[in-house]
């Protein structure tokens, strides 16, 4: 095979020999590869073209966070939340900058857990693969919650339990066909939320510059600070801002993993991550500033969705009910990735030997069944937490708050290994095209923000309860990690894993001289 060739086939991750332990194919979820005998197990067939993968990362940035959670957001701290939107988006570019860099410096690296074990140890890698896994858990849960609060704007009657079941059967329906029925759908689905946004602004800056009346009054910018100002609940409205922000974020990493699976990763996954400020300038910040001059921040409130509020308090009742339906079928989009994420990654975990073997089965149309089953089944813990409590704002704060935190331990992990790359491998990260901009020093300044973050969520009695709670989590995977880590089994893979990668940079290296 002429070096050129080879080169292309080995940077598009095409050949299962030349990949690590833990590969990722176009969408970004794992599929097991054993290095040993560099073969495949039971694998995963997925066809997702550049067009799903590009509009399933744009529609990444359009989730239920800023739907519904942007609800309480605005509430909470007013205008303000422009700002926080803005702060958030900041410092996660810099964790997806950091992850750019990782990810380019060896090619083999298809995920975080491939990485963190790489970098900081076989512990590192285990929590954050199921520590991932957790968070979509979690995050598809806040999701089936959405969706029934949607539903209940729609069908008032309608008790919240038979939307979230009909929810979950519909998503395992979906995800049991073929992977590329799934990227078609979520092709449609994104397209749907994009078109959703730019409606929205394109609207709202007509009802604006014509002088729309509503009972709220005028449409025009001077409600951005009409109504108290910019800071109307002063700082600590400010800092409750933060609480349900940072949700609306959580998947932004997926951009960065889909990207690195490119046939050209080293122009794709740059282009992909710098994308990012402009999405959020465009998907947050631009709908926010529409939705608060259309309607003044004080007519928005927790649990209920800002965008169908102003078509609703504006008179326009048909196309208030027309974005309701936008919003169900974007928590829809959002719970079916959640779903599709989930599965893969048990799957992924069971063929690594860290779950259950039951969950690496393939059925005939190669998806995991059984994997499917469990994220499922989990899910329904959603509709238990509508029944048991029926309030849908209170149990999607819970949810949600648990799921941020669980996501800031993964992009601290990030972090942390890129700390790990610079102390170990600094002649890499000279060599590097990509470089985080800030460096080191930057690192410290987004650590600083977590812990900035968690702060805020012990300000509220609801997030604090949910935030005392999610420790419980990492004991679990501790316990888990104490009983598998001496295993033999558990040895080996990892020294195979290791020896892969160092096969690799060697392979990488020899055909260096090809690009000359």
């Amino acid at each position: 095979m002429p070096a050129e060739t080879l080169r292309s086939t080995y940077r598009a991750g095409r050949n299962p020999n030349q990949c690590g332990t833990l590969c990722r194919l176009n969408d970004g979820v794992p599929l097991t590869i054993h290095p040993t005998t560099g073969t495949d197990s039971p694998h995963l067939e997925r066809q997702l073209s550049n067009r799903h993968i590009q509009l399933i990362a744009i529609g990444g940035a359009i989730g239920t966070g800023l739907f519904m959670g942007s609800g309480k957001t605005i509430s909470a701290a007013g205008p303000s939340v422009i700002f926080v939107y803005m702060i958030i988006g900041f410092m996660l570019f810099f964790v997806m900058r950091a992850m750019g860099e990782l990810l380019l410096s060896n090619l083999n690296y298809k995920s975080f857990s491939d990485f963190a074990a790489d970098l900081l140890g076989p512990w590192a890698g285990f929590f954050t693969g199921w520590t991932y896994w957790f968070c979509w858990v979690i995050t598809g849960i806040a999701d089936v919650i959405a969706i029934a609060g949607y539903s209940q704007e729609l069908w008032p009657s309608l008790p919240l339990w038979v939307p979230g079941l009909i929810t979950i059967g519909i998503l395992l329906l979906l995800n049991l066909a073929t992977v590329k029925a799934f990227g078609e759908t979520e092709f449609w689905f994104a397209l749907i939320k994009i078109v959703a946004i730019a409606a929205l602004i394109i609207v709202g800056l007509f009802m604006i510059f014509s002088g729309f009346q509503s009972d709220a009054g005028p449409a025009s910018f001077t409600n951005l600070w009409s109504h108290g100002g910019f800071f109307p609940n002063e700082f600590m409205g400010f800092v409750a801002g933060f609480q349900i922000a940072v949700f609306a974020f959580v998947g932004i990493e997926l951009v960065g993993t889909t990207a690195a699976e490119a046939k050209d990763p080293e122009k794709n996954l740059p282009k992909a991550i710098n994308s990012i400020p402009i999405r959020v300038l465009l998907f947050y910040v631009g709908a926010l500033i529409i939705l608060m001059s259309v309607t003044p921040w004080t007519q928005f409130a927790a649990g209920h969705s800002p965008f169908i509020a102003m078509f609703s308090l504006a008179g326009l009742g048909a196309a208030a009910t027309i974005v309701n339906l936008v919003v169900l079928t974007s928590a829809m989009s959002s719970a079916n990735s959640g779903i599709y994420s989930t599965s893969r990654m048990v799957f992924g975990l069971a063929q690594e030997g860290d779950a259950p073997k039951v969950f690496g089965a393939l059925s005939g149309r190669k998806v995991p069944r059984n994997a499917l089953f469990l994220s499922c089944v989990l899910l329904l813990s959603g509709v238990v937490l509508m029944y048991a409590g029926q309030d849908v704002g209170k149990a999607f704060d819970m949810v949600t708050t648990v799921s941020a935190v669980c996501f800031v331990f993964v992009w601290s992990i990030i972090l942390a290994s890129y700390l790990a790359f610079r102390k170990r491998r600094p002649h890499l990260h000279d060599s590097s095209a990509f470089k985080m901009p800030g460096g080191v020093a930057m690192v410290w300044v987004v650590f600083a923000f977590f812990a900035f973050v968690l702060w805020a969520l012990t300000t509220q009695p609801d997030t604090l309860l949910a935030l005392l709670a999610t420790p419980l989590w990492f004991v679990i995977l501790g316990v888990a990690w104490l009983i598998i880590r001496r295993r033999p089994t558990h040895l080996a893979r990892y020294a195979a894993f290791q020896a892969e990668l160092q096969r690799d940079a060697e392979r990488t290296a020899e055909l260096e001289p090809a690009d000359k």
